[in-house]
């Protein structure tokens, strides 16, 4: 028999809080005349040049040519933005870096992830996403047990799965060797969390590859790079060797630092860190200037898209400010 279904009446949902409600805008009168000129690309010392953005291929739809996130908890902001430069714009190649950030309910920290697909490895744009959507899953389930040290060899090792399990679909064999899964998805990564430790906020990071994080001291003390520096402009050798995921080592680099007032926490690929450099020429002076309190998410993106010669690799910059008090 089926048995009889019980009626009454539904239990009631949980309410959400009102929105704040903004004061009504002073609309001014219209005046007649011709319609603002779209944003222009902001230019740092010379030009690149400019040219008319070519569509990626067919196969690459799923990757846009600009992406920005931006939002807030009670005690932290973030923004971020991801745009494909002029090499990619030109030959039809898909932006090969992305980033991902989330929040841990239980504890209000945030977590992040960005990656910088390697060039020559046929699909990294789809490794790039991968990872961080992995990197991003596993450090929420870190914090679901509990407090402890960031592992983020753990993280990596994770990330690099996804990476195997993406191959395998991918080819329809039941396994691949390390550097077969390279070749079609390597990708750096740098991933991590910032999260309350009492009174104070901590940033824990690692990364695998040369993509990079930085403090940055909005009180005019420039960026002070957490990973290692960037090599001297008139220094004769550059170390340019990266190992990316799918590889993983047994120790990967570490940084933790505090965020208090008047830090800001970057996290960037080269795309950011290359004409960035020590942080004190044109492009330091700009990015200070325009992070010197969160900007809209889509202004973060219009200035990340600046054109500078020489300088056309995508751009991906993950940002992280400590709220005031005074903050709503």
């Amino acid at each position: 028999m089926t048995p009889a279904r019980r009626v009454g009446p539904a239990p009631a949902l949980p309410q959400a809080p009102p929105l704040p409600v903004p004061p009504r805008p002073v609309v001014p009168p219209r005046v007649a005349g011709p319609d603002p000129a779209p944003w222009q690309r902001i230019t740092v010392d010379v030009p690149g040049p400019e040219f008319e953005a070519r569509p990626p291929g067919q196969d690459a739809f799923d990757f846009p040519d600009s992406e920005c996130e931006g939002w807030s908890t009670d005690r932290l902001t973030l923004r971020f933005a991801s745009v494909r430069g002029a090499r990619h714009r030109y030959y039809r190649q898909p932006r090969q870096d992305a980033a991902r950030a989330a929040v841990h309910e239980a504890t209000g920290s945030i977590v992040f992830a960005v990656a910088d697909g390697v060039s020559s490895a046929t699909e990294s744009h789809l490794g790039a996403v991968e990872v961080c959507r992995a990197a991003v899953e596993r450090l929420l389930h870190l914090l679901d047990r509990g407090p402890g040290r960031l592992d983020g060899a753990d993280v990596a090792a994770h990330a690099a799965k996804r990476l195997h399990e993406l191959a395998r679909c991918r080819l329809g064999v039941p396994a691949l060797r390390t550097a077969e899964v390279a070749r079609l998805y390597a990708t750096t990564l740098v991933a991590g969390t910032v999260r309350a430790t009492g009174d104070a906020l901590e940033a824990e990071l690692f990364r695998i590859g040369d993509s990079g994080a930085w403090l940055l001291d909005r009180s005019g003390g420039g960026y002070h790079p957490l990973f290692g520096g960037r090599a001297a402009a008139d220094a004769p050798l550059v170390d340019n060797e990266v190992s990316p995921l799918p590889l993983v080592p047994d120790r990967p680099e570490t940084a933790v630092g505090r965020l208090t007032e008047p830090w800001t926490l970057l996290v960037g690929t080269d795309g950011f860190g290359d004409p960035l450099g020590a942080g004190d020429g044109r492009v330091g002076e700009l990015f200070a200037r325009q992070l010197a309190t969160p900007p809209p998410p889509l202004w973060l993106g219009q200035v990340l898209d600046f054109t500078r010669e020489t300088f056309d690799d995508d751009r991906t910059l993950l940002a992280v400010w400590p709220r005031t008090g005074g903050q709503r």
